[in-house]
């Protein structure tokens, strides 16, 4: 993509120039040259960016640095120019989705875009807004998401790629992750080194011997917080006898754009749910209150094997709403070992609480897809990438179980636990495992203890670029393969991942065999991974009543 990036930011500019001339009338006349102390300040601070050069150009042509900038100024317009183009975007590809009549894969394709980039939309205003307040963390994850959301609009397309109107769009795109990028490389500079621009720097990461949040020498990285333990629910779902028989009746009940003052329970009782359930961006802080993890069911089976079905509309049960809850559920999908992906849960909910739930799939079975979670003694099982995404998620006190998934096993079969999809380095997301155990299903170790040769199981491989995943103090049962991780594709990312250990125990952690990509977690650094670091969780996780 970055190559493309570069052919394509002139033609942008001038798109950009004509574009905002039509939205802002104050700009049909030329744009002045900014003045010396703001072009100044501008190369200063885009030395914080990947792509300096085009960061220069897109904010002095932009007409939004003021004279005298402050580095939240600055980061501002960055973020302005990010906004303009995305409005293009979803006007692009709304034209693919009017064209793509009687073709189903691209119709759902254009649909899937237009809904996350109307989340990277959404987020996007978020941050900006959130800025003037000195919410940066915030800030922070909520462009991290904004930038997935787009790089996301983008893959979607890769596969209905056979339309010159396709491929311009996706030359667009990535024109537009690169301004994005710009500026969330920018806030993180913020973040770490304040607002004198002239220490920003290029965004690092552990690899390059950089470490966030860290110091304290193995602070504790639990938390005793979760999911309240006395809730009253609002509503109750049943099989019979009550007002909701559909789980996503009730959430259809819910209030909308909840303000965060009270929570939305729903208490769905101990049976089986057939369905597929959506929890829509504007409901906020629902709650699913099961019977307990296999007693509360809901089960679905779309799976990418079937006609204009995506990975990310496979899921059984789809969250988009903030401050979204769950506890003493299964949520499964039963698509089989011999689908391709089939999602059982996916969540784009920011700051959401998961506990004391299970989630059973093959592959792809957990899609924690963006923005900031907490799971707490939960069950998760699948084969291949089961738990995957590009989110700040801390796993703490969960089994991992490997499940068997070829249908002549005795072939053998390798694995991945983890794909975490980390496209920018500047980005605040990854996965971090916490005293969790990793083990295979009792079917699956038979298959193992017959044949261990043949059957391998790594913690994960990189899905992205920047792919970042870390265990710590987790035990790793024998099925766990002594190089630990495995590669995505020949070296894709072996320089650019994070994949760390610390304290691990059990047959499956000597590290003594591992990739040399892979790294131990120096132990002044290991606090950068708890829940007050890596996903500010003590303010927003409920502590123990």
């Amino acid at each position: 993509m970055a190559s493309v990036f570069f052919f394509t930011v002139l033609s942008f500019l001038l798109f950009i120039s004509i574009s905002s001339s039509r939205e802002l009338p104050r700009q049909i006349s030329p744009t002045p040259l900014p003045s010396s102390s703001s072009q100044t300040e501008i190369q200063q601070a885009c030395k914080a960016t990947r792509n300096p050069q085009a960061c220069e150009i897109s904010l002095s042509q932009s007409n939004q640095v003021p004279p005298n900038p402050t580095a939240l100024q600055i980061i501002q317009s960055a973020f302005w120019v990010s906004s303009q183009n995305l409005k293009k975007a979803q006007g692009m590809v709304t034209s693919i989705l009017e064209a793509s009549a009687g073709n189903q894969n691209r119709t759902n394709a254009a649909k899937t875009c237009l809904q996350v980039l109307s989340m990277s939309e959404a987020r996007t205003s978020s941050a900006t807004d959130s800025l003037p307040s000195g919410k940066i963390k915030d800030a922070r994850a909520w462009m991290s998401a904004g930038l997935s959301y787009q790089y996301d609009c983008w893959s979607g397309l890769k596969y209905v790629n056979d339309t010159g109107m396709v491929n311009e769009t996706m030359s667009f795109l990535d024109s537009l992750t690169g301004f994005t990028s710009n500026g969330l490389s920018m806030l993180m500079a913020y973040d770490n080194f304040g607002n004198k621009t002239a220490s920003w720097k290029a965004p690092q990461t552990e690899r390059d011997g950089f470490w966030e949040g860290s110091g304290n020498g193995g602070a504790q990285l639990g938390f005793s917080g979760g999911v309240p333990s006395k809730l009253t629910a609002d509503v109750t779902v049943c099989a019979a006898g009550c007002k909701y028989q559909k789980v996503q009746d009730a959430v259809d009940a819910s209030p909308a754009n909840n303000d965060g003052t009270r929570r939305f329970v729903i208490h769905i009782k101990e049976g089986v749910y057939t369905e597929t359930v959506r929890v829509p961006f504007e409901k906020k802080n629902v709650v699913f209150l099961g019977d307990g993890m296999g007693k509360t069911v809901i089960t679905g089976s779309l799976n990418v094997g079937l006609l204009g079905v995506t990975t990310y509309n496979s899921a059984t049960v789809g969250v988009l709403g903030d401050g979204f809850m769950a506890s003493g559920l299964t949520i499964q999908n039963t698509a089989g070992p011999g689908a391709k992906q089939a999602v059982a849960f996916r969540s784009d909910s920011d700051l959401s609480v998961i506990e004391n739930c299970e989630f059973l799939g093959n592959q792809d079975t957990l899609y924690a897809h963006s923005l900031r979670q907490f799971y707490k003694s939960c069950h998760i099982q699948g084969n291949v990438d089961f738990i995957f995404g590009n989110s700040a998620t801390i796993f703490q006190d969960c089994q991992l179980l490997v499940s068997p998934r070829q249908l002549v096993p005795e072939k053998g079969e390798t694995n991945a636990i983890t794909a975490h999809g980390r496209t920018d380095p500047a980005q605040s997301t990854g996965f971090v495992f916490r005293n969790c155990s990793i083990n295979g299903t009792e079917e699956y170790m038979k298959l193992y203890r017959s044949k261990p040769l043949v059957h391998k199981n790594f913690l994960g491989r990189p899905w992205k670029e920047y792919s970042r995943t870390v265990f710590t103090n987790c035990n790793l049962e024998a099925l766990i393969n002594p190089n630990g991780w495995n590669p995505w594709m020949g070296d894709f990312a072996l320089k650019t991942l994070y994949y760390g250990e610390f304290k691990n125990s059990g047959p499956g952690s000597d590290v003594s065999k591992r990739v040399p990509w892979s790294s131990q977690i120096p132990a002044e650094h290991v606090d950068t991974y708890s829940v007050h670091n890596f996903i500010q969780g003590d303010q927003w996780i409920p502590k123990p009543s």
